[in-house]
């Protein structure tokens, strides 16, 4: 099939558009004002939908430096934009960030991959002299929880530890289904003295009141935050907890021997068909009705607290909209070279532009 013309130019280019998150990105956008370039390494997928949405594509395999650098050079732009939506990110983020920084582009993505960001973050000085901003985790990771830390440490500037909590994870796209899945051996993690250490899977549990009427427990979990909370507060000691199933906690707990058996060739070839197999991911009743919360709290050597909680739309849904939030600051200019956080980006106040989102703080 054809590929896009040279004078079929767009505002950005959506990298993974056929997936289930870019395809609602793509969809939400097109009646929205924005024209995307859509792209991916599958035409048989990119074609179909861009010509139902009368949109301008590209089709470009991460293994074709050549047609990626073409698909960016299709944006209207003297300092174009990518919205990677391609997971598991990292098979991907590396190849289109490459890009991005030789054609001086700003590269965003939805990731919430740890190794990601800190691989993004060692590159900070290279996009800064590019002139470039490397700002991975526009969407449900890690918006609202990187902006929630955010506010708490303003509200208490000489916090040492700071703790954040998420619940609402209900079901898993395809691709966050085989992210989670190529992790599944590797425990669980927590920032301690500034470094990312590793500890064991369900490490530790705690109650949390996320506004729901009683507290809930929750588990720790290696999350995005555990990465980014410190690059965007500077805080050294950071704990990310989730609520999970009572069932998933033990097995986590107790089957802590059995987890490098999961990470097994065999056994991850048969999950990656499990979850290949499945739905591509939340339907549409359940992204319009589900909610997700989240609590964050910062304390320091003196026992002083700042806590707060944030109320906001279900995960999948909560991505369109802070991605498609993040894209329009930067065409509109607002991009700082170098590596970002969503709230370094943009501020802590960011995830209130958000329709459906509401922040409390809790004396």
């Amino acid at each position: 099939m054809p590929d896009a013309t040279p004078t079929e130019r767009g505002d950005f280019l959506l990298y993974g558009a056929s997936g289930y998150t870019g395809e609602l990105i793509a969809r939400r956008v097109a009646g929205a004002g924005l024209r995307p370039v859509l792209a991916g390494r599958r035409a048989d997928a990119i074609v179909p939908l861009a010509r139902e949405l009368g949109l301008p594509h590209r089709v470009a395999s991460l293994d074709d430096a050549a047609s990626l650098d073409a698909a960016i050079t299709a944006i209207g732009s003297d300092h174009p934009l990518v919205l990677n939506c391609a997971g598991p990110f990292a098979h991907t983020a590396r190849q289109v960030a490459d890009a991005c920084l030789w054609r001086r582009a700003h590269y965003l993505d939805i990731t919430g991959e740890m190794a990601v960001f800190e691989a993004m973050a060692a590159r900070s000085g290279e996009a800064e002299r590019a002139g470039v901003m490397l700002l991975p985790g526009v969407g449900f990771d890690v918006v609202p929880s990187d902006c929630l830390a955010a506010h708490v440490a303003r509200r208490l500037p000489s916090a040492t530890r700071l703790v954040i909590a998420i619940q609402g994870i209900g079901r898993l796209s395809r691709g966050t289904a085989l992210t989670s899945i190529e992790n599944i051996g590797a425990g669980g993690a927590v920032r301690r003295a500034g470094r990312i250490v590793r500890v064991p899977a369900a490490w530790k549990t705690r109650t949390v009141d996320f506004g729901g009427g009683r507290p809930v427990r929750v588990t720790t979990m290696p999350w995005g935050d555990v990465s980014t909370a410190y690059h965007s507060t500077g805080i050294p000691n950071v704990e990310v907890y989730m609520t999970v199933p009572a069932g998933m906690r033990r097995v986590m707990r107790y089957g802590r021997f059995v987890l490098p058996l999961l990470a097994s060739p065999p056994v991850q070839r048969w999950l990656v068909d499990r979850v290949r197999r499945g739905p591509a991911g939340p339907t549409a009743d359940q992204r319009v009705r589900g909610r997700s919360r989240f609590w964050a709290e910062a304390s320091d050597e003196n026992g002083a607290r700042a806590a707060a909680r944030l109320l906001a739309p279900e995960g999948y849904e909560l991505t369109v909209r802070t991605a498609v939030e993040c894209v329009r600051r930067v065409l509109r200019g607002e991009a700082r070279p170098g590596f970002q956080t969503p709230s370094r980006a943009f501020g802590a106040d960011l995830v209130l532009a958000i329709d459906g989102v509401t922040r409390e703080d809790v004396t």
